[in-house]
């Protein structure tokens, strides 16, 4: 079998034999499409190839996509019905119909036989398996979550269609992308999705009344100068907060140490009394010094400064929740003004060719 210039040999002359072998081709087919530095048309090719030959002669074939990054050893393992995954799932799913919440699925695992170990994620374990099994490797459906919905009646999450989100993302430049290039699969993928993301970008202008570009970069301009000034806003806050932070340790020293200042001053031997404590007669008047320089003089009350505080912590956690969203919102315009520039790039490039033909 002649693949893009390799040829894969299989020495036999019995039909069983062959097919044998071409269904070990088909199982090792990453190793073999490595080992031959083929890239993905050749690798595709001998996939299709050796799947038609395994259905033509009653051999099974593993769907791509289906079951995803389960190894041969599992496949083979549930082909033969001695796979503890597999098992696991069966009772699960005969399970789950008579269950009222998670917890009931779980009495009625342990009374089937299974051992459960609970921790950040469930475990079960059948009689006779070495090794404990996390129900959120059994797949999509058999996480918790997924369970708990299911019993609630949900559908299966492995059977929701993915949503869109309706938000503009970034068109894909195909013309620049390695991948792009390498991969005609990927090509057709991106290809289909640079639509979508189209109809996305102009859904969303129409929904948000933009008809123009220069609107469109009005926009864009408006949301970044709302992220600046939000970030100034915030950066002011925290600027407060660090100073009122100092003011009351500060403010805490003054009035602990203020007695034992006052005898240093009242002493008759003040050398003596500073031999004594000066660490506290120094860090008092450290204190006092700084409580002069953040202008907290007079003294302000503790239960002032902590009231400043409490409102200080809230304007900022409302900042911080208005940046995030200005931050969104900027770049969202953001990635905007990029796709409709692509969008717009695209005719004038096609016009261009045009006009050097006619040329």
């Amino acid at each position: 079998m002649a693949i893009d210039g390799y040829i894969i040999q299989v020495d036999t002359t019995d039909i069983k034999e062959m097919t044998r072998a071409l269904s070990a081709i088909g199982r090792n087919i990453n190793q073999i499409a490595k080992r031959l530095n083929a890239g993905g048309p050749a690798y595709h090719f001998i996939r299709r190839t050796s799947d038609r030959i395994c259905k033509e002669h009653g051999l099974s074939v593993i769907v791509p996509g289906r079951d995803k990054g389960k190894s041969y050893i599992e496949h083979q393992a549930e082909q033969n019905g001695t796979s503890y995954k597999a098992k696991l799932r069966a009772t699960i799913d005969r399970l789950l119909l008579g269950c009222s919440d998670l917890e009931d699925l779980l009495r009625r695992l342990q009374r089937e036989g299974y051992e459960l170990k609970r921790g950040k994620y469930i475990s079960a374990r059948a009689p006779g398996q070495e090794r404990f099994t996390r129900l959120k490797t059994l797949g999509a459906d058999y996480a918790e979550e997924a369970l708990t919905a299911r019993i609630a009646g949900r559908p299966r999450p492995s059977r929701q269609p993915k949503q869109r989100t309706g938000k503009p993302s970034l068109l894909i430049d195909i013309q620049n992308n390695l991948k792009a290039q390498q991969s005609v699969g990927y090509k057709h993928w991106a290809t289909i999705e640079n639509l979508k993301r189209a109809a996305e970008t102009l859904n969303y202008l129409t929904e948000h009344g933009i008809s123009s570009y220069e609107e469109l970069a009005e926009r864009c301009d408006g949301a970044a100068a709302a992220t600046a000034r939000v970030k100034a806003y915030l950066r002011a806050t925290e600027k407060e907060m660090e100073r009122l932070t100092l003011t009351m340790k500060h403010a805490a020293t003054y009035r602990q140490l203020r007695p034992l200042y006052d005898q240093y001053r009242q002493s008759r031997d003040k050398e003596k009394f500073l031999r004594g404590h000066e660490g506290e007669i120094i860090l008092f008047e450290a204190a006092a010094r700084e409580l002069k320089r953040l202008d907290a003089v007079p003294l302000p009350a503790t239960q002032r400064l902590r009231a400043e505080m409490d409102e200080l912590t809230a304007r900022k956690a409302a900042l911080q929740s208005e940046y995030r969203k200005a931050q969104r919102e900027e770049r969202e315009y953001d990635t905007l003004c990029q796709n409709v520039e692509a969008l717009l790039e695209k005719p004038r490039e096609q016009i261009q060719t045009k006009q050097y033909e006619l040329d």
